[in-house]
């Protein structure tokens, strides 16, 4: 049985027990985790001194319909999103009635509800959540908007509800919040554009979304379910780039922040069979070329198959995009690849101001690849953590790096390492 974290040129120097999260976003000595689950919402820690972090603020929420589990900060406001929480399980859910028609005429009874959990594939114990979903909808879908000039006492300044399961992962600045989120009349997130010059009370600017998500406006998917949707999108000048789940990326003008026009897409899927999680060009060209690193999230693990992994690929002509290398861990990499748990890639620092990427490999913790050379991207360093508290694995979800260089790895299920690297970082 492993007894210690798996390491190589990292060290931990700190860790907060916290509840598990989403998020970790770094700003001015303070980190802020977006948490799973509730009752847990938002945690505010004062890591001026890396060493000694100590834990500020606590926003808790006040049901378990929702999660607030993404968080970004501009100086001294803060969004969080609002969603639905287990949002997949009841989505599937949403056949519950139809399971229960067939299996009424099949058996000439009703269902028990282990007999209507196999046939939807949930666990028992889920079927009152969907029905309770079933029953009452969920309103509560958005983001919320926070005054945070006193890290101690953050103070709501507006809640903008969306619709539908709500907000995802976002981006945001000072001057605007770029929300993933689902809106009346579409199929999927797409991405809506918020002013955020009165932060108590955010105005749209405009929307962008893939041709087939405006059902409403009479689009049709080419797609089925919910395959083709914004999962984020992340400013850079006047560019968002968007990773589109199983559309791969696309590129999004937004000059005239109006009307955001799009730029360029790249599909590889099929072949490959986990949904693109986060695009992001670095920030200095590489070897007079502009790089950009890609990563899939490893949605349904499956031991021995492929697994979502990171990309490199060349975006110096948007018309030509094209894929430069990639970079995997394999299963034996990790003592805790093959127990329950995911084992792949999820996501990676937002970012790239050197040629090194910090990435979360699930149960394969974090890993630190250096693009130096776009065809031949090489690990330099990388620490997984030991399981938390009751679980059978590490899930490293996140991960940010502060202006001193320290690394807060944040684990889904429990826990933030604070580490350092033992090796130069360039």
């Amino acid at each position: 049985m492993q007894t210690e974290p798996v390491a190589l040129n990292i060290e931990q120097i700190a860790r907060v027990d916290i509840a598990g999260g989403g998020q970790v976003t770094v700003e001015d000595g303070y980190a802020y985790i977006g948490h799973m689950d509730a009752p847990h919402g938002t945690t505010i820690i004062d890591i001026k001194d890396p060493y000694n972090p100590k834990i500020v603020a606590e926003i808790k929420l006040e049901d378990h319909l929702s999660h607030t589990h993404k968080v970004r900060v501009a100086g001294d406001i803060m969004i969080t999103n609002v969603e639905q929480a287990q949002r997949h399980l009841l989505r599937r859910g949403e056949r519950l009635p139809e399971i229960r028609d067939q299996l009424r005429g099949k058996l000439g009874r009703e269902a028990t509800d282990a007999e209507l959990a196999k046939a939807l594939g949930v666990p028992a114990a889920k079927i009152a959540d969907i029905d309770h979903f079933l029953a009452n909808g969920y309103h509560d879908g958005g983001f919320r908007v926070w005054d945070i000039s006193d890290r101690s006492k953050p103070k709501l300044l507006s809640y903008i509800r969306t619709h539908g399961f709500g907000t995802h992962r976002f981006d945001m600045d000072k001057n605007y919040a770029y929300i993933s989120t689902e809106m009346e009349g579409y199929v999927g997130n797409i991405l809506v554009i918020y002013d955020l010059a009165d932060p108590s009370n955010p105005a749209e600017v405009s929307r962008w979304h893939m041709p087939g998500q405006h059902l409403a406006a009479g689009e049709t998917p080419t797609w089925s379910g919910y395959k083709n949707r914004l999962h984020h999108a992340l400013r850079v000048g006047d560019e968002m780039w968007a990773a589109v789940w199983y559309a791969g990326f696309q590129v999004i003008d937004i000059k005239d922040i109006k009307n955001p026009k799009t730029l360029a897409a790249h599909n590889y899927h099929p072949p490959f069979p986990e949904p693109t999680h986060t695009v992001l060009p670095c920030e200095q060209l590489i070897d007079g070329r502009r790089i950009a690193v890609v990563v899939d999230e490893e949605h349904d693990h499956t031991p021995g198959l492929l697994h979502g992994f990171l990309w490199v690929f060349d975006i110096t002509d948007l018309d030509n995009i094209h894929a430069l290398s990639a970079f995997d861990v394999s299963e034996m990499d990790s003592p805790w690849s093959r127990v329950k748990g995911r084992f792949g890639a999820h996501q990676f620092r937002e970012k790239i101001d050197t040629t090194l990427v910090y990435a979360t490999w699930f149960s394969g913790g974090l890993r630190v690849v250096d693009i130096a050379d776009p065809f031949k991207p090489r690990e330099v360093a990388h620490y997984i953590p030991l399981p938390p508290a009751g679980h059978e694995s590490p899930q490293s979800n996140d991960v940010d790096v502060d202006d001193k260089g320290f690394i807060y790895l944040l684990d889904r299920n429990g826990g933030l390492e604070i580490l350092r690297m033992t090796l130069p970082s360039s």
